[in-house]
């Protein structure tokens, strides 16, 4: 399949899709955009949207890995996953692959050991971009993380740039609240070095994984916050989750499955309780106030005021969890993304088509405030 020279100009259009599975490993997310210039400048349109849900067996054994061999099978089969959801959200648009200048794909994160973790600190995304490439005939981008950790960074978050490019408003300090399988934060002002971005830690991964238990795997999420409801939250629970060595790290920092992983979700199964959904109803609890902490601690002393908190991830549609989140941050407006005029389904994808866009132009899109990186960055590998 013919392909026409890669545009390295930031002053013509670039189409871009971005494609990601997150730590929940719920579902492939693929958008298409639509980027002009680079930088300061760059502005992004998004042009369509789809989500692709893994099956449950399928999720279970990402989530479960723990074998080479399985390891390099999973890798080549995600990269075929990928590269469907590239090629339906192109037709979703009404385009053709030839009409796409590039794909970033993030992966999927199966090992995240930063240097609180690891004496060799590493990162590891599978998802073959040589697979997404040769199915799609669309260069892509991928392994976005790895260079900011060789820059002595964390390698996370990578999300603070896109907020930068895209949602920053003149004269306000607006902070994005991402609630996925890991909870993490964005606070964004006029100035790319002056962001403050961080893990501020569990998110829903171990809503997740005790859904999954408790529904004996009917339901993979808390989906609609119907089980968290029915519990009543155990304080001495809480109150040992509170003591994760995790939120005693000052930002730069962040988390993964090592630390909010299916160990944890191990751990609190085995405690006392009256009913299972108590169990759930703590581990929100422990979500939301693990996040104003980090906020009481980090965010507020730095800024003494936001605008609002606008919340993406699977987090903002639980809606139990919004309403708890909410109250707990009162007066500060909590708000979903949506209101800005951006589905949050979309956000994090549509953050790796910009980064590959901008790594075609050699734009550094790491920011050092947030990630701990020595320097800014060039992020990703280009697969022609």
């Amino acid at each position: 399949m013919s392909r026409r020279p890669i545009k390295a100009d930031p002053s013509r259009s670039r189409l871009c899709v971005g494609l990601l599975s997150g730590t929940s490993v719920d579902a492939v997310e693929a958008v298409l955009c639509q980027i002009e210039e680079t930088g300061a400048q760059a502005q992004l349109k998004l042009v369509a949207h789809l989500s692709r849900p893994f099956p449950p067996d399928f999720i279970q054994r990402v989530l479960s890995v723990s074998d080479p061999r399985t390891l390099c099978e999973l890798n080549f089969e995600l990269g075929e996953r990928f590269a469907e959801a590239a090629l339906a959200v192109i037709a979703h648009a009404g385009l053709r692959p030839g009409d796409v200048d590039i794909i970033g794909s993030h992966g999927q994160t199966v090992a995240h050991l930063p240097s609180s973790l690891s004496a060799t600190p590493s990162t590891l995304q599978i998802g073959e971009a040589s697979v997404i490439a040769e199915r799609t005939g669309i260069p892509v981008v991928s392994d976005f993380r790895t260079r900011d950790m060789a820059a002595g960074g964390q390698g996370a978050p990578l999300v603070p740039y896109f907020d930068w490019v895209v949602f920053r408003k003149p004269g306000a300090v607006r902070a994005f609240q991402n609630i996925g399988g890991i909870a993490n934060v964005s606070v964004v002002g006029d100035r790319l070095d002056d962001i403050l971005a961080f893990d501020t830690g569990p998110g829903n991964m171990v809503l997740d994984g005790l859904a999954r238990r408790i529904t004996q795997g009917q339901l993979q999420c808390d989906l609609d916050g119907q089980l968290s409801r029915q519990g009543t939250v155990i304080p001495s629970i809480l109150a040992e989750l509170l003591t994760h060595p995790f939120f005693a790290l000052p930002p730069p920092r962040s988390a993964g499955r090592e630390g909010f992983g299916e160990a944890l979700v191990t751990w609190l199964w085995e405690q006392p309780r009256n009913k299972p959904e108590d169990l759930i109803t703590t581990a929100l609890a422990f979500t939301v106030e693990a996040t104003a902490r980090a906020y009481e601690a980090y965010v507020l002393p730095r800024y003494g005021s936001l605008e609002a908190v606008y919340v993406s991830g699977g987090g903002s549609r639980n809606p139990t969890l919004m309403e708890r989140f909410s109250a707990r941050l009162a007066p500060l407006p909590v708000r979903t993304l949506d209101a800005l005029g951006f589905p949050e389904g979309a956000k994090e994808a549509a953050c790796f088509a910009l980064l590959a866009a901008e790594h075609l132009v050699g734009t550094p899109t790491n920011v050092p405030s947030a990630t701990g990186a020595r320097r800014r960055v060039v992020l990703g590998k280009l697969t022609p």
